[in-house]
Parts: structure tokens; sequence; C-alpha cells
């Protein structure tokens, strides 16, 4: 495997770029500083003598401060803070590592947040995936990921990328030479960066944990401007705390990600439930003898729409020899009857979703705020917070959107701050709801969500980090429990002058 470069210190050296973007602009006036007292943006004209405007640091991309773009990254898919008050006072196009090394330094020295924002999506699209204005950054600087979107390299069993790359250009580019990353995400066109800084989930989660368990080393620049390289065994403090820490100690740049041979084809099972009970028990059968590669579900309405059932949707791999579809399903409940068993390539199903997107968008749904309730689930106490759920929600609940719901083995995540239930068994609740154009609810949605949130939490359930729920800062500290104090620590360490992504809320 071709390795990535290292300075003799140590510290990742700078990639070298297909272009470079010249000098510090907008479309229309250059901004050459930042006004310490009236904490703006000036104009060489407004710097000319005035000693309160500390000059921006050359930069080899741009930094953007027009309406048309500020108000771009004052947005998010969750479309639930945008406006005025969610707008950056200015975005950075990076050209290469250096300049985020050089924005970090500024944005510290002269009390400026910073916020990495990762621009998913397809075609025209493109905008932070967050949904209730995590990486917003009000007032800053916002970094637009698509500055970092090269793939550096792919080799036997990892591949570097930068933070900007997508989880589908990798999985593109990886299946070219008969490799995957191990874990992926449902929707593809979101950033590693952005994915493994919030943990990242797929149906792969029973076999490799979490997207970001699956990363082997990052380079990450802190929040006293150094490029460092970190992993599991070098900076183990930083490793740990940027891992589903929520962009708390730094700007995750570079990541090394693991591979593992691709299959060519899998056999995608669809079994249907009409109660919670049978659904579990398959589900949690199928996951203690791990008969299945992949391993997911969700809760859907009936076909004739009157109440609730459950799917279970696994698949087995194969590159040459189909599975034995008789034996894999033998000891299940009979649901076979009205099961639905598809025979795809392995890329298909890996960007499964690319076809739903098209129906939402042409729907409408795709553009509607996103309410989104994300938690994982103690298994012991998944049956009765169901049996809830299926009382709270009913056919308007998800619009077009859908209820991912499947279990894992709570051993398979490694990463400290990506907070389990305290049982060896867990249950992605993930309600992605995608409500209908001018659903007038949308409030009452939030406040749902903090009910269910609240319910779930007395049983021992945690938040996912996505998500819209609203929270105080003595709810975060309840969330990480006794790994708190340690991430007020890392914090303290890494971003001494709290500049990195004020949107989380933790440390308000």
């Amino acid at each position: 495997m071709s390795s990535t470069h290292r300075t003799a210190a140590g510290t990742p050296a700078e990639p070298s770029r297909r272009r470079v973007l010249g000098g510090i602009a907008t479309t229309a006036v250059a901004v050459v500083g930042w006004n310490t007292v009236s904490q703006t943006w000036a104009t060489a004209a407004e710097a000319a003598g005035n000693s309160d405007v500390v000059p921006v640091p050359g930069l080899l991309g741009t930094l953007e401060t027009t309406p048309g773009v500020v108000d771009a990254f004052a947005n998010d898919f969750g479309h639930l803070f945008d406006g005025a008050a969610s707008k950056p006072w200015a975005v950075l196009r990076p050209g290469g590592t250096s300049d985020i090394v050089k924005i970090v330094e500024y944005a510290r020295a002269n009390n400026i947040k910073v916020a990495v924002n990762g621009q998913g999506g397809t075609g025209n699209d493109i905008e932070s995936h967050s949904v209730y204005g995590q990486a917003r950054v009000p007032g800053g600087i916002s970094i637009d990921a698509k500055g970092m979107s090269n793939i550096i390299s792919i080799g036997n069993d990892t591949a570097v990328v930068e933070a900007g790359v997508t989880w589908g250009q990798l999985t593109d580019a990886t299946l070219k030479v008969g490799k995957t990353p191990p874990a992926l995400p449902d929707y593809l066109y979101i950033s590693v960066g952005g994915t493994i800084s919030i943990g990242g989930i797929g149906g792969t989660v029973q076999r490799y944990g979490l997207l970001c368990d699956t990363v082997q080393s990052i380079d990450i620049v802190t929040g006293d401007g150094k490029l460092v390289t970190a992993s599991a065994t070098q900076r183990t403090e930083l490793f740990n705390a940027a891992l589903s820490g929520g962009g708390q100690v730094g700007i995750i740049v570079r990541a090394t990600v693991k591979l593992i041979p691709a299959p060519k084809r899998a056999v995608i099972f669809s079994l249907f439930y009409s109660t919670v009970e049978q659904y579990l028990a398959d589900s949690e059968k199928v996951l203690a003898d791990g008969r299945f590669q992949v391993h997911a579900g969700e809760m859907l309405r009936t076909p004739d729409n009157s109440g609730w059932r459950y799917k279970l949707e696994v698949g087995a791999t194969y590159n040459t020899t189909p599975p034995n579809r008789t034996k894999l399903l033998c000891d299940l409940k009979d649901v076979r009857a009205d099961a639905v068993i598809e025979d795809v390539s392995f890329r298909d199903y890996m960007f499964r979703l690319d076809a739903y997107e098209a129906v939402l968008k042409e729907g409408g749904h795709w553009y509607t705020p996103k309410p989104w309730l994300s938690m994982f689930l103690p298994a012991s106490k998944t049956k009765a917070f169901m049996k809830r759920v299926e009382q709270e929600l009913d056919d308007s609940s998800l619009g077009g959107g859908f209820l991912l719901f499947y279990p894992f083995h709570t051993s398979k995540i490694k990463r400290p701050l990506a907070m389990m239930p305290n049982e060896s068994v867990a249950y992605l609740f993930d309600l992605l709801r995608f409500p209908n154009p001018g659903e007038p609810n949308i409030q009452g949605m939030i406040d749902q969500n903090r009910r269910l949130y609240d319910i779930a939490v007395a049983s021992g359930a945690k938040r996912y980090l996505v998500g819209s729920i609203p929270m105080t800062g003595a709810d975060w500290q309840k969330h990480f429990g006794t790994r708190w104090s340690g991430f007020v620590n890392a914090k303290r360490k890494f971003d001494p002058n709290n500049i990195f992504t004020p949107g989380q809320g933790f440390f308000a």
C-alpha cells in the first residue's frame, strides 16, 4: 500500500492538490481581516489605519463572505435552524491542509468559532447533512469539506482519504480493486470525516461496529493549530475524543479506513412480522448465530395502513455460489409466505437508496424539515418501548420516511464516546421522518421526540448524536455519564479556547 508522506517531525505532510485556489476572495469585495472590536470581517478600505483589524493569513484557497455563500452554509438537511441566526460570517474553501491550520490558529487568537460543513448529497442538493443545526457556526467560520475530497491511496487492507470524501466515492473506488469498507452508512453521499465524528452506523454493525470503529488513524488539526496523527496507540486520548466526539477536539482532515474483500453479490431477504415479539425473537436469533452478513430492519405501516408491522432485512453475500435460502430461513417464524427475496449485485445493494432519494425529491419530502429521533435501546426494555411507540405514532408520523430498528452487540462498539446501553445487545431506533410537504406540526414532532427520549433514557437508552432532540447541558452530562469528565478534560486540552463545532451544544 502506498502510504501518506510524513514530515521529519512526524506530522502529516501537505497533500498535493489538483488545483490551487488563489488568495482570500469574495465574489464582490475581498476581506483582509477580522475587526476584534466590532466582531466583523473588514475590507481593505475598512482596515486601512485601523489597529483593531487583525489581518487574515495568506491562503491557498479562499475565504468567502458574500451573502449567497454564507446563506447556503447557514442551512442544513434538517431545515430546523435555517435563517439569519445560523449564518457563519465566512466560508473557508481550503486549498490544502495548511489553510485549515492557519484558519484554526487565526480563529483561536481572535475568539472566532469554527465548524466543518460536510456538504453531502447529490446533484445540486449539496448541504450539511446534520438535521438539528449540529454543523452551524453562527458568526464564525464554516469550512467547506468539499475542499478536502481526495482519495490519497487504496491498499490491500486500508484506504487513506481526505475527510470530505463521501462513502459513495470511496465505495466506488475500492470496488474497482475488489475491496470495500466493512461498515457503510445506508446513505452513501455523506462525508467520511463528518460521519466518523458522530459514529456512523449501517447494516453490518453487528459484525464490524460503527463506521468510526473501522478507522485506524486520523490526521487532525487541534485547537492550538497543530496538525497531528492519532490512532488507538498514538495520541489515544485525542483519537478517542475525536471519533464519536461530535467535532469538539479538532478538525479531522484525513482518515485511514479499514478495507475488506468485497463480495460480488448478495441475496437480500425481507421478512415481515405482525408483532414486535415475533420480530425481536427472530432478530436476536440471527444476531446470535451470525448467519447473515447484513442485518437491518424497520418498523413500518401495514399494507392496508391500519397499523404497524416489522421487517427483518438480512443479507447473505457471495461470489460464485448462491447461499442455500431454505437453510437460512428454516428455523425462523412462518414468514416465508410474504417474504421478498432478491439476488442483487453488492454495489446495487450498497447504493439502494439512490432510487428512494429520487422518489423523496419528486414528492417534495426531501426538502421538508427533519424532526429525526435516533437512539440506542437496551434489548431488555425494547419490547415495552416499541409498544409505546406503536401507540404514539400514526400514519402521518413518517411522511415519506421510515423507522429503522435492529439489534447489534454492544461489544462491537469500541470508541468510548459512542455511548451505549449497559447491556450486551442494543437496538438502533432511528425515526427518520420526512414529513409531508406543508406538515403543520413540526414542533409537535420535536416535542414528541423529547418525550420519547425521556422515556427511553429512563430505561437505560442512549441517544445517537444525529437527530432532533432539544438538549440542555445537564442532558449532555447525563448522556456521557462517567465519561463526561474525561470528555471535558480532552476539550480543555485540545480545544482550550472552545472554538470548535458550537452547534452540538455540548459545552455552550
